[in-house]
C-alpha cells in the first residue's frame, strides 16, 4: 500500500496533485453524458461511434469509485458491448451492482477481479466463475462478497463449488466454508493463497501440496490449525506464512508447545521471509535461549534431509533461534502472548506490534484489509496522538485515511479513524496541511458520517474534527453535503445532547459567512423550518438553552438579504414564536438580540412588511426602542424594523394605534440616546437597505436612523465600513441628502460625520 501523503519540499504535508489523465477521468465521471445517454429503463448506453480501449475502461472504473460515485448496474451497462469496450482489471468496493452487472463485467474475460463490500451479489451467482473464470489470473472475494458464501448466518451448508479458474496465480477468499471435495491440484500457477477467516471443516491443507508455485499462504483467523501444521511444513517453497488470529479469546491461538511448534516451522520452511504469528503464543514466554529444541521438527523432517549443526545466537523468541543470523524481513507480533513485540532481541527487520509508533504504523500498513484488527491498530494510534507521541505524521495520516476509505461500511473503523483524525488535525502540524490533503480529510469524514448517520459517536467525532478547520473556506467544496449531515445532527439526534449542540453551532457558523446562493440552498434544505421546530419544542417545555439561542442566530444569518428565507420564517409561524419567546424568556439579552436581528432582515423585504403591520407587533417593536438589552443592539434593531415599515408611507400604516407619528417620535428619541461610538455585534455585507432609507425624503425620521447607522459603523470600524460606503455610492447619496431641503439639521450633521470619516479613511490608505 503506497503512501499518498507526502512531506513536501517546503515542509508542508500534502498529496500529489491529480495528473492530467486523472483530471480527465474526473471530468468524465462527473459528466457521463459526454460518452453515453440514458435508456428508457434508466440504464446507461454508450453513444454510437465511441470505442474505448482497455486502458481507458479499466481506469474509468477505478476512478469512478475513487471520486466517490456509486458503481451500479446503470454505469456497468456502458460495458455491455465487448467489441467497443474492453476490461481486464476490475476492483469493486462498496458497489451495488447486481448479478446481471457482474455478468456484464465477466463477459470481458477478465484478468483480475476483486470484490469487497458488494452486498447485493449473492451465492446464486457463483456459477459465473465456472462460465467466465478461465481467463482469471487473480480473484479476490473480500468481506461481504457472497459469491461463494451465504450472507445469512443461519445458512450452515457450505456452497458446493469448484475453482474452475485453472490459470489463477492469486486467490483471496474471506469467510468461505471449504468443503472436503474442493480441488486445488489443477491450479498449477497458484502462487498466492489467502484463506482469511475461512472455515476448513473437513478440508485438509494437504490438498495444497500439489501446488508447485505456492509461495504465499495466508491463514489469518483460521482456527484450529494445530492439526494442519504438518501439512504446512510440507510446503517447502513458502516465503510468506500467516497463521495469526485477531484475538486470543477462548483459547484460540494457544499452542501446547509454542517454542517447539515455531521451531518446527522454521526448520521446515527455510525460505520464509515473512511470518505472522500475531494473536498467538508462538513467541513463547520471552526467556532468551541458546538451545534449539528440535524434537518436534525432527519428527517432521524427511529421511533424506540432513540436519546441519547450528550455532544459535541469543534471541528473546526461542522458536526463531535459527533466524538470528538470517533475520526475517517481516514478523507479525501484534497482540501476541507475553507481549512478544516489546522484547529486545527480535530476529526481524520489520515488526508489526503495538510496542511503539513504528510497530503500530507497520501493523496498519500490513493489515489494511483486516478491518477488525485494523480498528484496534487505529485505536493504538489514537492513544499515541492523544498524548502527542506520534512523530511520523504523514504516514499516520495516510494509514488512517486509507483505512477509512477502504472500509467505509465498517462502523467501528470509521469511529476509531475519525477519533484519530481529530487529534491529528488538532495538532500543531495542522497549519502544514496542503489543500489536497485537507480536502481528502474532510471528504473522508463526510463519507463516514453519511454512511453511519444514525450513530451519534460517529457524528460527534466528525463534527468535532470539522471544528478544527477554517469555516466556511475549507468546506465550501463539499458545502451542500455537509449541510445535509449537519441538519440530520440538529433534527434527528437527542434533544439538548452534545451532538445536536455541536451540529447547530457548525450550521450557524456556515450560515454566517456564505453568499446569497448558499443561503438560498440552506433555505431549500429546510434550515428555517428545522430551527423553528427546535424553538417550538423548547417553548413547549419552557426550556431555554444554547440550542434555542443559536437557532435564532442561524435564522438571522440565513435571512440576511435572502427574501425567500424571510418568507419561510413568517410562513412557519415565526412571529408567533417570537412573541412567545419574548414573553417566556424576557431577560435573555442574547436571545432578544438574535430575534430582533432576524426581524430586521424581514423588515428589509418590502413585500413582506405588510405582515408586520399589526397592532401587537408594532407595540412590541415600539416598546423595545427603550430596551437597554445588550447595549444598543435591541433598541437599534427595533428602530431599524420600524424605520423600514414607516418608509412605505402613511398609507401603508394600516393600524390606528399606536399612531405612525407617535412611533416615529419615540424612534428619534431612542436614536438621540445612543452613543455614536458604541461597539456593535453585527455584520453588514452590504449597505443597500440602509442607503435606500437615506433616500426616504418623505419620512426624515427614517433617514435619521440610516445616517446614524452609517456614522456609528464608520466611526467604530472605519477599515471595513468606510470602503463599503464608497463602493456602494454612499458618499454621493449622502451629499445629495445634505443638499436637499427636507432633512432636518441633525440628520445632515450626522451625514457630514460619515463623509468626513470616509475621507479620513481614504487619506490613511494613501499614507499607508
Amino acid at each position: 500500500m503506497s503512501c499518498k501523503v507526502r512531506l513536501m519540499e517546503d515542509g508542508s504535508l500534502d498529496e500529489e496533485p491529480l495528473t492530467l489523465k486523472e483530471i480527465a477521468y474526473q471530468k468524465l465521471c462527473n459528466n457521463l453524458d459526454i460518452i453515453s445517454g440514458l435508456r428508457p429503463d434508466g440504464q446507461r448506453c454508450l453513444n454510437s461511434g465511441i470505442v474505448l480501449p482497455n486502458e481507458i475502461c479499466d481506469g474509468f472504473l477505478e476512478n469512478y469509485q475513487r471520486f466517490n460515485r456509486p458503481l451500479d448496474d446503470s454505469v456497468i451497462c456502458l460495458f455491455e458491448d465487448t467489441q467497443r469496450t474492453s476490461l481486464k482489471i476490475v476492483n469493486l468496493r462498496n458497489s451495488t451492482l447486481s448479478s446481471i452487472g457482474l455478468e456484464t463485467l465477466m463477459r470481458h474475460k477478465l484478468f483480475a477481479l476483486s470484490m469487497w463490500y458488494c452486498d447485493t451479489i449473492t451465492v446464486r451467482s457463483h456459477h459465473l466463475l465456472a462460465h467466465y473464470g478461465d481467463s482469471l489470473r487473480s480473484l479476490e472475494l473480500g468481506i461481504s462478497s457472497h459469491l461463494l458464501q451465504y450472507a445469512e448466518p443461519n445458512e450452515k451448508e457450505p456452497v458446493d463449488f469448484q475453482l474452475t479458474c485453472p490459470h489463477l496465480r492469486r486467490l483471496v477468499l474471506n469467510g468461505v466454508v471449504m468443503h472436503h471435495r474442493l480441488q486445488f491440484a489443477h491450479l498449477h500457477d497458484l502462487g498466492h493463497l489467502d484463506l482469511t477467516s475461512c472455515v476448513l471443516a473437513n478440508f485438509s491443507l494437504e490438498a495444497l501440496g500439489s501446488l508447485p508455485n505456492l509461495h504465499t499462504l495466508i491463514l489469518f483467523n483460521v482456527w484450529p490449525i494445530a492439526n494442519q501444521l504438518h501439512a504446512i511444513c510440507c510446503l517447502r517453497r513458502l516465503c510468506t506464512l500467516d497463521i495469526s488470529i485477531s484475538s486470543s479469546g477462548s483459547g484460540q491461538g494457544t499452542y501446547d508447545l509454542p517454542d517447539q511448534t515455531l521451531e518446527m516451522l522454521m526448520d521446515n520452511l527455510r525460505h520464509l521471509t515473512h511470518l505472522d504469528i500475531s494473536g498467538t503464543n508462538l513467541a513463547g514466554n520471552g526467556v532468551a535461549t541458546k538451545e534449539s529444541t528440535s524434537a518436534a521438527s525432527t519428527a517432521i523432517q524427511s529421511s533424506s534431509s540432513t540436519k546441519m549443526e547450528q550455532n544459535f545466537a541469543l534471541t528473546d523468541i526461542p522458536g526463531l533461534a535459527s533466524r538470528t543470523q538470517r533475520p526475517l524481513q517481516f514478523l507479525g507480533l501484534y497482540h501476541t502472548a507475553h507481549w512478544a513485540c516489546k522484547r529486545h532481541d527480535i530476529p526481524a527487520l520489520e515488526v508489526a506490534g503495538d510496542a511503539n509508533e513504528q510497530q503500530i504504523l507497520t501493523a496498519a500498513r500490513y493489515y489494511h484489509d483486516r478491518p477488525v484488527l485494523l480498528t484496534r491498530v487505529l485505536n493504538d494510534l489514537y492513544h499515541l496522538f492523544r498524548f502527542e507521541n506520534c512523530k511520523d505524521i504523514h504516514t499516520a495520516l495516510d494509514v488512517v485515511l486509507s483505512a477509512m476509505d477502504r472500509h467505509l461500511k465498517f462502523k467501528h473503523m470509521q469511529i476509531s479513524g475519525s477519533a484519530t483524525l481529530f487529534y491529528i488535525v488538532k495538532g500543531r502540524d495542522r497549519s502544514k496541511f496542503g489543500t489536497l490533503l485537507r480536502n481528502h480529510i474532510i471528504r473522508t469524514l463526510l463519507n463516514g458520517m453519511e454512511m453511519h448517520l444514525t450513530d451519534d459517536t460517529m457524528l460527534r467525532n466528525g463534527y468535532l474534527t470539522l471544528t478544527q478547520f477554517h469555516m466556511p473556506a475549507d468546506v465550501l467544496f463539499e458545502y451542500e453535503r455537509l449541510i445535509k449531515i449537519l441538519l440530520h445532527g440538529v433534527s434527528k439526534t437527542e434533544q439538548e445532547g452534545f451532538v445536536q449542540r455541536i451540529a447547530i453551532y457548525l450550521l450557524n457558523t456556515l450560515a454566517c459567512q456564505v453568499d446569497g446562493r448558499q443561503k438560498l440552498f440552506l433555505g431549500e434544505l429546510g434550515v428555517v423550518s428545522t430551527m423553528l421546530t427546535l424553538i417550538k419544542d423548547r417553548l413547549t417545555r419552557s426550556v431555554f438553552d444554547d440550542v434555542m439561542e443559536v437557532a435564532w442566530s442561524t435564522m438571522w444569518n440565513v435571512t440576511d438579504e435572502t427574501a425567500i428565507n424571510c418568507k419561510r420564517f413568517l410562513d412557519g409561524r415565526g412571529m408567533e414564536y417570537f412573541l412567545k419567546c419574548l414573553h417566556t424568556f424576557p431577560d435573555r439579552d442574547e436571545l432578544l438580540r438574535n430575534m430582533m436581528g432576524l426581524l430586521g432582515n424581514v423588515a428589509e423585504v418590502k413585500w413582506l412588511r405588510p405582515k408586520l403591520m399589526t397592532q401587537e407587533f408594532i407595540e412590541v417593536f415600539a416598546r423595545l426602542l427603550d430596551s437597554l438589552s445588550d447595549g444598543i443592539e435591541v433598541s437599534y434593531n427595533a428602530a431599524g424594523v420600524l424605520a423600514h415599515i414607516a418608509s412605505d408611507g402613511a398609507e401603508a400604516w394600516t393600524i390606528k394605534t399606536p399612531s405612525r407619528e407617535h412611533v416615529l417620535e419615540r424612534m428619534v428619541a431612542a436614536i438621540q440616546r445612543w452613543n455614536i461610538k458604541s461597539e456593535r455585534n453585527i455584520n453588514y455585507r452590504s449597505f443597500e437597505p440602509i442607503l435606500s432609507l437615506v433616500r426616504c425624503y418623505e419620512t426624515p425620521q427614517c433617514q435619521h436612523w440610516a445616517v446614524w447607522a452609517l456614522a456609528n459603523l464608520t466611526q467604530v470600524y472605519p477599515e471595513k465600513y468606510c470602503q463599503l460606503v464608497e463602493q456602494e455610492n454612499g458618499i454621493q447619496i449622502l451629499n445629495e441628502l445634505i443638499e436637499h431641503e427636507t432633512p432636518y439639521s441633525e440628520i445632515k450633521r450626522i451625514a457630514r460625520l460619515v463623509i468626513e470619516q470616509c475621507d479620513a479613511g481614504t487619506e490613511r490608505m494613501v499614507e499607508g
